[in-house]
């Protein structure tokens, strides 16, 4: 139990499976403030589903009631009870009651296509790695991740847990404008994917926060944003974690490195990983108990397939990409973010997006849309320097197949609620 109470008649969700859709963070953090351990199922509806799949997850979730912050009109809503969070705490269910019940917490995955999935875990399963013994009252974090993710609930709870104060984002206003808001605040501690700190260190109000500890997960951390950040933020600690909504959060790498050490791999600690197949693989008591809908969750060793693959180079293991967004260039397995680390180390380049483009010759080439730093667009002979220099970077440390033979400058990239740059199959 996290304690709190915000919910109208709360006594009522007592033992239900309630779905909390909000239209912003702050009424679901109250909602989840009251909720734990009064139902028996609590699942976090992340602003960007489609409406479309609200009757797959009010049905594979059994919801019986709906938890909002405004009346609710929707067809695919129908069913259920509705009620409404209010602003301020209310005693709306007796002491005795509150915690009588494990609550489930169900997630859902942020996958672009098809049907999310809906991930079960318990408080004690997203916790794990929380220090709550450690009282962090000095301590401001913030994230740009959205509470009713998986990134944004680790830095909720942490918050919650630790006595630290928490800066939520708001997905209506502009990076800078949360960037000026969280120096405000005197925010210490900050999280994010790489593709948010990228966006945010395009931003002058980079240096409107000055954080102890900088955060990325969600994505592949490569050296070039690792290097970034530290020179942004110095003295602050840059870090790197490796956490999915299946297998929790499995470890953090502090040395400033991209990648991680080889000993992560095997041993009997609270945290086990192998490779398999090239894939990350992940046991311990972080991840999710299972799916809903009866899919399995892991193998029969009891551990989750990342799906994320991960290449050992000496005494270090790299991240090349996930298994399921190679691209095929002439019956050849291209991983676009191995292509855009090469790319995003040349020291103009601030992001970059790797994909596939229609050929009437070999079917598929690849190509690469890259963000500049300010100021280089203004002259051609600058972009052309440019070009030709990213081009030989690539020709020197990638396989031919690999090499882009289509590259476009672009003023910015597309970043989902998830905080993940967009990918598409491929373009024409």
């Amino acid at each position: 139990m996290i304690g709190g109470s915000c919910v109208e008649a709360g006594a009522a969700l007592l033992g239900k499976s309630v779905l909390i859709y909000t239209s912003d963070q702050f009424h679901a953090a109250l909602a989840m403030l009251e909720l734990d351990g009064v139902a028996r199922r609590v699942i976090l509806c992340p602003p960007d589903l489609p409406p479309e799949h609200l009757p797959h997850v009010i049905s594979v979730a059994e919801v019986d009631a709906v938890v909002a912050d405004r009346p609710l009109n929707l067809a695919e809503l129908q069913g259920p009870e509705h009620f409404l969070v209010r602003s301020s705490p209310v005693a709306s269910i007796a002491a005795a009651e509150v915690g009588q019940f494990k609550t489930e917490w169900v997630l859902l995955t942020s996958g672009t296509t098809g049907v999310p999935k809906l991930v079960v875990h318990t408080l004690a399963s997203l916790a794990g790695a929380i220090p709550v013994s450690m009282q962090t009252s000095k301590v401001v974090w913030s994230t740009f991740y959205d509470i009713r993710r998986y990134g944004g609930l680790q830095i909720f709870l942490r918050a919650m847990l630790t006595g630290a104060s928490l800066a939520l984002s708001d997905a209506r206003e502009s990076t800078s404008d949360f960037l000026a808001r969280a120096g405000k605040r005197g925010v210490t501690h900050i999280s994010g994917t790489p593709s948010h700190w990228r966006h945010a260190l395009m931003s002058p109000a980079a240096r409107e926060i000055a954080p102890e500890y900088v955060r990325m997960s969600g994505e592949i951390a490569d050296q070039a944003i690792i290097n970034h950040l530290q020179a942004a933020y110095s003295p602050g600690r840059v870090a790197h974690a490796f956490a999915s909504t299946e297998g929790g959060l499995a470890f953090e790498v502090n040395d400033g490195l991209e990648g991680f050490p080889s000993g992560f791999i095997g041993g009997s600690g609270e945290v086990e990983m192998k490779v398999e197949d090239g894939s990350l693989r992940i046991r311990s008591p972080r991840i999710a108990s299972r799916y809903l809908g009866g899919e399995s969750l892991t193998d029969a060793g009891g551990f989750v397939d990342t799906r994320d693959i991960v290449e050992l180079r000496g005494d270090r293991y790299y991240f090349t990409g996930r298994r399921d967004g190679v691209i095929n260039i002439g019956g050849m397995k291209v991983h676009p973010e191995e292509v855009e680390a090469v790319i995003n180390r040349h020291p103009r380049v601030r992001m970059s997006l790797v994909y596939t483009r229609k050929n009437p010759i070999m079917g598929a080439i690849v190509a690469a849309d890259v963000v500049l730093e300010p100021g280089i667009e203004s002259s051609k002979t600058g972009l052309e320097a440019v070009q030709s220099e990213i081009m030989r970077h690539c020709r020197t440390e990638l396989a031919s197949h690999k090499v882009p033979v289509a590259l476009k400058f672009v003023n910015s990239l597309q970043v989902a609620e998830s905080g993940k740059l967009i990918r598409t199959p491929c373009a024409t």
